[in-house]
This record gives structure tokens, C-alpha cells and sequence, in this order.
């Protein structure tokens, strides 16, 4: 790779000299930037930017990215040189913004013990409370009239289950491999990005609970820290993956994974179901509200902002919407890390996938957040079986199947045990558990689905993985679609929900 150049240094008294929208340098974590033309195209509109044109923007700028996002994702044309630290006056520095829930008066302290959670719908609604709206709108949106959000899980509810009886239960092995590094129970932490939206550790919190609860994380490529915080956050021998959107500019693509591969991360898992990212209109609707200006309207009109697709919009720039499979060989001659594509969608995509020589695939639907109407992995996951079995040289050992996307509960992952996948991976859950308590919440969560898995598994005369099969589920109705669907009481009320004390005042005022 070629030397980076020495930067020069700049003074504040340099900076402040650049202050006006069509002159606009900022501070961000010790270092200068010019983003006179960036911040036209901001994903949160340019006054957020140049409101702060000559200042030290470093403390709101890191309450959502990590320090290395703007190295990594904005052309080394803007970097302008390294602030000199000792001519930054108080004056000079942007305060972090408070969230509007910490104004709110009438909120009532969220009194709950991560304790008294009892399933994974139970964090869900504990989040909502401790998030703040843009967290909240961000991580609970799905694309368009939601309804793929929805069918993730109620898939999973067209399944049913046929039991055995009479066999030994007495211990129950919920371990598992995957591609080949042992876990607890099949079961990972999927990529998500901006970890720091539900708390401020963001994906280094995450890391220390997979380790905790004998796990594998997924870092994402679009994380709130940085990637030495993440690596550094792993334990002595913590095994963890990397998931990667493919950058337009295949160079910082190529500095990514040598990175990566490196420091010792152990799978690469290229998302491909996201040329484009979808529209998440309850998203996109509370980014307008909260950014929505005269300046920004004036960008608009000139056609240089394209503000109704919020946040996505920088994700969408980011990523290579030419990406296509003779591009794969590119990264089997650039890696020795075992690639899986995450986002596979029909069996004829599972397919090539073992042809072109990945060694696995996820099947997935981005969480219900890209193309509406698309079918959930759980109902792909027969047909995608069937292909593959029928293709020559495929083995369950060396082309793995994963499934995410609506998993909540022990009950769900035996199912997609049992039509042939080798592990799932949860999105939400982990998010929500982190938000509503931290690493702990993260931990006692994958407990939960350890509970509940050890359970099924002993009630259905399973006593290890390894003896779960397709002859212990009944799918007569999981192709099954409905125009309108009943009210899921399972995913609105959970039987008993928890109650906490801001949820009953606001019910007692309705």
C-alpha cells in the first residue's frame, strides 16, 4: 500500500478562518477536514454541519460514529492537516447535544432489574423507553408498510412441532460449531450498525457479552467504534467475524479486509441484499422533523440532497450497487478468509453461492428492512435445502446455512435447526437488550434463549444438536401468505408483558 502522506499542522486560529457554507472546515478527533462540498450530501442535512464550520465538532461527531469513520469512508483529498491541540480554547469546542428524553419532566424512571426479564419481547419494550426517538425510530423500522418486519417472525409461528417421547433428556448439549469454532448455542450476534445509539459502549459492549456467554460476534463495517475499539474489546482467543458492505472504491475495500484478516478476524461475511438501502419511513419521517431547515430546503430545490431517504442515503453512496458475481473472485484472490454471503434470498442465489466456492450463506431479508414483501428466511430455508442437496459435492460441513431475522425465542432457533440451517443470527434483540441494560441486559438475553432452547429441545426428545431433524417440524403452512393478518398477541402483549411504571401512566391518560 502506498505511504500515506505527512500531514501538516493547522492551528484553530486557521480553522476558525473557514466558517461559512461555501468555506467549511471542521475539527473531528484531532484532526482538520474541509467539507464545503460534503455537507451538502449529509445524511442529518448540512446545517448540522455548518453550524459548526471552524470549530472542534469532535464531542457531537462521536455520540454516533466512531474517530475513523471519516478516514475510512471520505476521499484523503479533505483532510486538511492535524489540529494543534494546545491552541483549542473552550470557546472553540461544540457541546454533545443532550437527547430530548433527558428534558423530558414527565418521564418516569425506568425502576426494572434485568432479573425480571423473561423473554426477549420483554427488553424490547424497556428499550423503547431508554432509547432516544432517533435511536429508537432508526433500529425499529422496517421498509415500507413494514410488512416483512412483521412476517420475520410470524413465519416461525406457521411452523409446529411433532415431539418424541421416551428418550433420555436428562442433559441436554446445546453446543454447537461454526465454521468450525465452537459456540454455546448456535446462535450468533449479527451485524448491526451505529451500536452507540443504544449505548454509549456501543459494539466493544456487545463483543464482551458474546465472550461472556460463549458466543461469536459479527462486527459491522458501519459500526459506532472504531475497529481497533472493537478488536481491542475481544478477549485472549475470542473468536469474532466481520461483516463487509463493498465499498464503490474497491481500494479502502481491499485496506479493510487485509486489516481485518490481520488482526485476526476469522469470517467474512459480504452483505448483498443492499445495493440500495430500503425505505424506513418511520426513520426517514423523524429525521425530516428533526433536521428539516431553510438551507436544507434550498440544497433540496437545487436537486443536491435527497432527503427523504434519511439516514440510508450515506449508506446507499457508500456502498457498490455494481457488485456482481464475477466480482467474488476478486475477493477469493485477496483473502484467505472463508467468505459467506449475507442476504441470499431463493435457492437459485444458494446455489451459485456453492458454485462460485463461498462457504456458506445467510438467508435474510435485511430484517425487513429493504425490499417489502420479500419472503423471510425461515420460509426460504426448505427450498434453499433441497437445492443444495441435489447439487454434486455439496456437504452440510463445508457450505454452512444461516438464517436471521425474527428470531425470539428458543423455540425458533430449533426450527431452523431442524430444516438444515447451522446457526442463527440475532439483529434487534441484541440491540435492545444492550439499550435496555447494558452488556448484562446482552448477556441475560442469550440466557434466555439458552433457557428456552434447552427446554424444546428436552421436551421434543432431542438430548444435542446433533439429533434435531426435519421430522420434528411440520411445514404444511409456512408458504402460507395472508392479505390481512390476526393481532399477534405474542409479539404485542407476550401474555403478561412487562410493566413498567411510564407504561402504566401513559395507559391511564388514554
Amino acid at each position: 500500500m502506498a505511504a500515506r502522506k505527512e500531514l501538516r499542522t493547522v492551528s484553530m486560529e486557521e480553522v476558525q478562518k473557514h466558517n461559512a457554507e461555501d468555506d467549511c472546515w471542521l475539527v473531528l478527533c484531532g484532526k482538520v477536514y474541509d467539507l464545503t462540498d460534503f455537507h451538502k450530501a449529509h445524511p442529518g442535512g448540512s446545517k448540522i454541519i455548518t453550524s459548526a464550520a471552524g470549530m472542534d465538532a469532535s464531542a457531537p461527531f462521536q455520540q454516533v460514529h466512531p474517530a475513523d469513520i471519516a478516514e475510512r469512508l471520505l476521499s484523503p483529498d479533505v483532510v486538511i492537516g492535524k489540529i494543534d491541540k494546545s491552541t483549542i480554547k473552550p470557546e472553540h469546542v461544540v457541546a454533545a447535544p443532550k437527547n430530548d428524553d433527558d428534558e423530558d419532566e414527565n418521564q418516569e424512571p425506568i425502576e426494572l432489574d434485568v432479573s425480571q426479564m423473561l423473554n426477549a419481547f420483554d427488553f424490547e419494550q424497556v428499550a423503547k423507553l431508554k432509547m432516544n426517538k432517533e435511536g429508537w425510530a432508526y433500529y425499529s423500522s422496517g421498509s415500507d408498510d413494514e410488512i416483512t418486519l412483521r412476517e420475520n417472525h410470524n413465519a416461525f409461528q406457521r411452523i409446529w412441532l411433532r415431539p418424541r417421547v421416551l428418550v433420555d433428556v436428562a442433559k441436554i448439549d446445546l453446543s454447537s460449531q461454526i465454521l468450525g469454532f465452537d459456540t454455546s448455542i448456535p446462535l450468533y450476534i449479527s451485524a448491526t450498525a451505529l451500536g452507540r445509539l443504544a449505548h454509549p459502549d456501543g459494539e466493544q459492549a456487545l463483543c464482551r457479552a458474546a465472550h461472556a456467554s460463549g458466543i461469536i460476534q459479527m462486527i459491522p463495517t458501519l459500526s459506532s467504534c472504531s475497529v481497533d475499539e472493537m478488536l481491542d474489546a475481544r478477549a485472549d482467543g475470542q473468536i469474532v467475524f466481520s461483516q463487509l458492505y463493498v465499498n464503490q472504491n474497491r481500494q479502502r475495500t481491499l485496506e479493510y479486509i487485509q486489516r481485518i484478516e490481520a488482526e485476526g478476524v476469522r469470517a467474512l461475511f459480504i452483505t448483498v441484499d443492499a445495493p440500495q438501502l430500503g425505505r424506513r419511513e418511520k426513520d426517514m419521517r423523524n429525521k425530516f422533523s428533526k433536521q428539516g431547515t431553510s438551507i436544507q430546503k434550498a440544497d433540496e430545490t437545487e436537486g443536491k440532497v435527497n432527503r427523504d431517504q434519511g439516514v440510508t442515503r450515506a449508506i446507499s453512496s457508500f456502498i457498490d450497487p455494481s457488485l456482481k458475481w464475477e466480482d467474488l473472485q476478486w475477493f477469493f484472490e485477496n483473502t484467505k478468509l472463508p467468505i459467506i454471503l449475507k442476504g441470499v434470498q431463493c435457492a437459485e442465489d444458494a446455489v451459485l453461492a456453492l458454485r462460485y466456492g463461498c462457504a456458506g450463506i445467510v438467508l435474510s431479508n435485511h430484517g425487513g428492512r429493504q425490499l417489502d414483501l420479500a419472503r423471510s428466511g425461515i420460509e426460504v430455508l426448505p427450498e434453499v435445502m433441497a437445492a443444495l442437496r441435489k447439487e454434486p459435492g455439496y456437504s452440510k460441513q463445508h457450505f454452512e446455512v444461516y438464517v436471521d431475522g425474527g428470531i425470539r425465542r428458543g423455540a425458533d432457533i430449533f426450527k431452523a435447526l431442524a430444516l438444515g440451517a447451522t446457526a442463527v443470527g440475532i439483529g434487534r434483540p441484541s440491540i435492545y437488550s444492550l439499550a435496555a441494560f447494558g452488556p448484562e441486559g446482552v448477556e441475560r438475553m442469550i440466557e434466555i434463549f439458552k433457557d428456552e432452547l434447552e427446554m424444546c429441545m428436552r421436551l421434543m426428545g432431542t438430548p444435542s444438536v446433533a439429533h434435531i431433524c426435519e421430522e420434528h417440524v411440520i411445514t404444511r403452512n409456512l408458504a402460507d401468505h395472508f392479505a390481512t393478518q390476526p393481532r399477534d398477541n405474542l409479539l404485542l402483549d407476550t401474555y403478561e408483558p412487562i410493566r413498567t411504571a411510564a407504561a402504566d401512566k401513559t395507559k391511564s391518560k388514554l
